[in-house]
């Protein structure tokens, strides 16, 4: 039961195959090719390499944010355009939660990021507990944007607090990763175990679908918790419409967030 993953949250693209409980492919790279450019050619070569036809597909997987305007917006696009195609279901995954699978151990504080721009980052405040079904990941704060600086912050409180904290996302290693003098209880993971990757969508996209979920094609939305740069300036230049976005999108996003975040994973 071939499923088809994608992860256009960041710079990063990354696809995978998931089949028979394995990874059957997985394309991640980390350049400055545009998701426009690089996805479909990510898919057609994973499949290609799983051995697996489009038609084989039982389902997509795809990461529906926080993260990258644009590039969210492609990868979703690409997902539901392939999943109405192809009449299989698909499902959106938390690109902050799909991290957390980097680092699957208990009584470990995670804070994966996802870049926000203006030093700000998108951030939620998880760990792992062991459970009946084996570890299951817990929120322990929401998903919300914070300057990351005050995000350090939380950090070294939860280091002094005599917790582990693990940083993820891609951010870490271009904005703090050697600029942050940091406690021993904060780490900061090697470069190639901080990048998004869709075989963490795929896994947590197949939980979904193995409980019998699906989003609707037609309405799936990214998680946005703050509004783009274009609208911020379309704003800027027409004030009479300004008070027609923030309340109703942060609204949205928020309910977007509490239907796709996946609050219990178990392994």
């Amino acid at each position: 039961m071939p499923i088809l993953s994608m992860d256009t949250s960041s710079q990063v693209s990354s696809v995978a195959v998931l089949a028979r409980g394995r990874l059957a492919a997985e394309i991640t790279m980390q350049a400055r090719l545009t998701h426009s450019e690089t996805l479909m050619p990510h898919v057609a070569q994973a499949l290609e390499m799983a051995g697996t036809a489009k038609e084989e597909l039982t389902g997509i997987a795809v990461s529906i944010g926080p993260g990258s305007f644009t590039g969210l917006r492609i990868g979703l696009a690409a997902a539901k355009a392939m999943s109405y195609a192809l009449r299989v279901p698909l499902v959106g995954v938390s690109s902050l939660e799909a991290l957390a699978l980097h680092y699957m151990v208990p009584y470990v504080t995670l804070l994966p990021l996802m870049d926000a721009q203006k030093k700000n980052a998108y951030v939620e405040e998880l760990h792992w507990e062991a459970g009946a079904a084996g570890l299951m990941l817990a929120v322990d704060a929401p998903v919300a944007v914070r300057p990351l600086e005050e995000i350090v912050a939380r950090a070294r409180e939860l280091a002094a607090s005599g917790r582990t904290v693990v940083l993820l996302g891609d951010i870490v290693q271009k904005r703090l990763a050697g600029k942050e003098d940091l406690p021993a209880g904060v780490l900061i993971p090697p470069p190639q175990l901080l990048l998004p990757r869709a075989a963490h969508v795929a896994w947590l996209g197949a939980q979904r679908l193995a409980a019998g979920e699906a989003d609707n094609v037609m309405d799936l939305e990214p998680i946005y918790l703050r509004r783009s740069e274009a609208e911020v300036l379309f704003e800027k230049h027409h004030p009479e419409r300004a008070a027609l976005a923030p309340d109703a999108a942060a609204a949205r996003a928020l309910e977007a967030h509490e239907q796709h975040g996946t609050r219990e994973v178990s392994r």
